[in-house]
């Protein structure tokens, strides 16, 4: 398969899950293993192709962020609660990512791991689904600082791949009795600088590498996965906060353990 087409399958790919609770990570870690590339020459390209995602986040939102930023400008109660609200969920993933930055490159090089963790999160997922109680949906701007903050460190989960950061952020807003619409948007709105942090750490790391648009991967291909992930993830947006606000988990949780577990047949019979 061309590195064009693949470049292609991985941002579509990228674009359909990162909002899911089933792992876009995981799932590219999954591909790019399945096609008999070298993940680790992938890493820098499934690390950029998100940033597609979350500008579609930007571009869904975009009444919602102009109003908040206005809204701070002029000290508006409601649009300071929001911003922060999103940083402090933001800074548990940022410190923790910074200490353990070396265990998780390597984690993200195991499609072991990511197959593991996408069995273990489903199972998890279907324990609570039976437990949780959802509250009522008051926006993101409504939920108290202590939830913003466990939100936060139940994000930090998903530095294991496979574990999915939509999903540990969203079931943990659930579990902690925030509706399920606003568990979603306060998800998303949390990826923007989450995922801006991380293909930030990743580029200053080896600029020299990615920058100069050489070898395999080269600038082009980033883009047309970028554009990718983009559109798809535009779509999937709403189609998806509509699901979770009227339905549960199971059929992405029973989803995570097929995968999971067809993942650890196939890797232990290669």
């Amino acid at each position: 398969m061309s590195i064009t087409l693949t470049a292609i399958l991985l941002g579509i790919l990228e674009g359909l899950t990162e909002f899911l609770p089933v792992s876009s990570t995981g799932h590219l870690i999954l591909a790019t293993e399945l096609f008999g590339y070298d993940a680790a020459q992938w890493a820098q390209f499934n690390i950029v192709i998100q940033l597609g995602a979350i500008m579609a986040v930007v571009v869904s939102y975009f009444r919602t962020f102009w109003a908040m930023g206005m809204g701070l400008l002029k000290w508006d109660p409601t649009s300071v609660r929001f911003v922060r609200n999103i940083l402090v969920a933001f800074m548990p993933a940022a410190i923790i990512g910074l200490a353990v930055k070396d265990t998780i490159d390597m984690m993200l090089e195991s499609p072991t791991v990511v197959a593991w963790a996408l069995v273990i999160g489903g199972i998890a997922m279907l324990g609570l689904e039976k437990t949780i109680r959802p509250g009522e949906d008051s926006g993101v701007a409504a939920v108290p600082l202590s939830k913003a903050v466990g939100i936060g460190f139940m994000q930090c989960l998903a530095m294991i791949p496979g574990t999915s950061r939509s999903g540990a952020t969203i079931l943990g807003a659930l579990a902690m009795g925030v509706g399920r619409k606003t568990a979603a948007e306060f998800s998303f709105f949390l990826a923007v600088p989450t995922m801006l942090g991380a293909a930030t750490v990743k580029i200053l790391a080896e600029p020299e590498k990615l920058l100069s648009g050489g070898g395999l991967i080269g600038w082009g291909h980033i883009a047309i996965g970028f554009v990718s992930a983009f559109i798809v993830a535009l779509v999937v947006i709403r189609a998806f906060v509509a699901y979770v606000s009227r339905y549960g988990f199971a059929p992405f949780a029973w989803y995570r353990i097929l995968l999971g577990g067809a993942a650890l047949a196939w890797l232990a019979m290669r």
